[in-house]
């Protein structure tokens, strides 16, 4: 759809490194905004569902300040069952985190928006990602966790370096969208705004 009259920046509406490092595989410029938002999930919401509006959120709260661009929120909620696994910030939270999910399945759900703040157009998916954890040992735990120190991660495991040795099985679409960031889904979205990755 090339409508627009403008050239848009394109504006990933993140702090993360690691959605920053995910963006810069498609190879087309971009510059990156801390949203800044509230992201405590609200009563009887479901994990996709606060992944959604908080990705929503916080392309909104750039648009504020980009008027004239495609902006990207998107943000990642795991769940196993009904517990929510936040990012542990520290060894005790993590090690606790990783003893309750061993031998169990984890669903990474990673929302993805892009919006055009010219037209006010949005784009939003919502990627599952499902995780099957191994039976690992306290010891294993504790190996991992002073060797990676994961603890910017939902889970504390990073799948795309040494946690992968933690995990049995993954299942999903786009394996980016479990890092952070679905680059399956926002080359399409991308490309309904116009812009030509390759």
């Amino acid at each position: 759809m090339k409508t627009q009259n403008f050239t848009p920046k394109v504006i990933l509406g993140s702090s993360s490194i690691y959605r920053k490092e995910l963006l810069q595989r498609l190879q087309i410029p971009f510059e990156t905004t801390n949203p800044q938002i509230n992201e405590a999930p609200l009563r009887n919401e479901l994990p996709e569902e606060t992944a959604a509006r908080l990705a929503e959120a916080k392309a909104r709260a750039v648009a504020k300040i980009h008027p004239q661009a495609l902006i990207i929120g998107s943000d990642q909620v795991a769940a196993l069952g009904d517990i929510r696994l936040g990012k542990p910030l520290n060894h005790t939270n993590a090690t606790e985190q990783l003893r309750r999910v061993r031998g169990k399945e984890v669903v990474f759900y990673t929302a993805l928006c892009l919006l055009n703040s010219f037209t006010d157009r949005l784009q939003m998916r919502v990627i599952p990602y499902h995780v099957k954890f191994r039976q690992f040992s306290d010891q294993q735990i504790e190996n991992y966790l002073l060797k990676e120190q994961p603890y910017h991660c939902a889970g504390s495991a990073k799948s795309e370096g040494l946690g992968i040795a933690l995990i049995e099985q993954m299942t999903g679409d786009d394996p980016n969208g479990l890092i952070g960031l679905p680059l399956i889904a926002l080359v399409d979205m991308l490309v309904q705004e116009g812009m030509e990755i390759i």
